[in-house]
């Protein structure tokens, strides 16, 4: 055998290798995508877990008649939805209190999620 053909044979191989390699890349990183963690916030919802928070926490200052905003309904909440993500992150609410971090990432999903009334 010439000297040609090795060098043939062997670009050939390194091209097989490299094909094989590249593949099996492709196919790792889709396995990585599925192997996610589920979406978080999938849980959370006005009803079950934000109006509580803030009932416990915000109404006594910011019910009827209290400080504004009033965050007494859904859609005055929703109103307010970025403030209230803003000043329970920097902690500067409740003033009488304060939020566990699952509360505060809680109230974080809701509004990053739109705020809906569910």
């Amino acid at each position: 055998m010439n000297v040609n053909s090795y060098f043939k044979i062997g670009r050939e191989v390194t091209l097989f290798f490299l094909l094989v390699f590249f593949t099996s890349c492709l196919t790792n990183v889709e396995e990585d995508m599925t192997e996610l963690e589920p979406n978080a916030c999938a849980d959370i919802t006005f009803a079950t877990t934000v109006k509580p928070i803030i009932d416990a926490n915000c109404i006594q200052c910011h019910g009827s008649g209290g400080t504004l905003p009033e965050l007494t309904t859904h859609s005055l909440l929703q109103l307010h939805a970025g403030s209230v993500k803003s000043e329970v992150v920097s902690r500067e609410m409740p003033k009488q209190g304060s939020l566990t971090q699952d509360e505060i990432d809680a109230i974080v999903c809701w509004v990053d999620s739109g705020a809906l009334n569910n």
